[in-house]
């Protein structure tokens, strides 16, 4: 087999909520890159359609469809599915990654923040996959399962975050979900996996490290110094979602430069 092989996604159809920018886009560009049809869809209709025809100029060896949806709502989720039925009879790659922050000092986090995160973050996340399922399927075989990938957050594993308290709960929320959907699917020929990511750069951190200034400060509490770059992401999907990737399920893949395990000082406060 050749090492490239491995990453091969020629054939392949993929589906990524909110992907017209930030992790979703680079998650999208990989995908077309390594040979899948990428379907990429949000809320904003124009943007999924720039950045697919942005893709279609480019020297891949795969190609990228955009369009609309909002899968933060029942009715939202009902149309995206019918919507990729019409497009396909198959789906071998589902990313979920549509997703809203929200930050507030503690005191001050208005009590809709929880309902409309969670409707998005978890709620509309669990459904989506519910809904696919049949497309998923027909997707699979033996030797090559079709293949589910959630994004979660650093701060679902950690407590971390500047005052997001709605957000990392939906993003804890999201790792155990993977986990019991692995549970479940890996019988059926589906893996289940999640990315954990730590800072990178998008229009929902543009607030923090939309600069180089903010990058820098950032990078400082990151062991390995630095924030994370579109071929971290683009890396991760193509080993979960490659040949080299089938064997995994149930898994939360660190994506945070190693904060996930970061613990300064020691437990005896000694000097070392």
């Amino acid at each position: 087999m050749k090492p490239t092989d491995l990453f091969d996604l020629t054939g392949k159809v993929a589906l990524v909520t909110g992907g017209s920018s930030g992790i979703g886009r680079m998650a999208a560009e990989g995908l077309v890159a390594a040979g899948a049809r990428v379907l990429i869809t949000s809320r904003k209709v124009d943007a999924c359609e720039a950045v697919a025809a942005e893709l279609n100029g480019m020297d891949y060896t795969g190609s990228a469809e955009g369009f609309g949806s909002d899968v933060s709502t029942e009715e939202g989720v009902d149309a995206l599915v019918a919507e990729v039925n019409k497009r396909t009879e198959k789906l071998h790659i589902l990313m979920n990654n549509a997703g809203r922050t929200w930050g507030a000092a503690m005191g001050e986090h208005p009590y809709e923040a929880w309902d409309k995160l969670l409707r998005l973050n978890v709620t509309g996340m669990f459904h989506l996959t519910q809904q696919l399922l049949p497309l998923l399927k027909s997707a699979s075989t033996p030797d090559d399962p079709a293949r589910v990938v959630n994004v979660g957050s650093v701060m679902g594993d950690i407590p971390k975050g500047t005052r997001t308290y709605s957000y990392a709960v939906s993003k804890g929320a999201v790792h155990h979900m993977t986990r019991v959907l692995s549970n479940d699917l890996a019988p059926e020929g589906i893996t289940v996996n999640a990315i954990a990511p730590g800072p990178f750069v998008s229009k929902m951190t543009a607030f923090a490290i939309g600069t180089e200034e903010g990058q820098a400060k950032s990078a400082q509490g990151v062991p390995l110094g630095r924030v994370g770059r579109p071929e971290d992401i683009a890396g991760a999907l193509l080993y979960l979602c490659g040949k080299g990737g089938s064997y995994v399920s149930g898994a939360i893949l660190p994506l945070s430069g190693g904060m996930q395990s970061n613990a300064p000082g020691s437990l005896f406060n000694e000097d070392l």
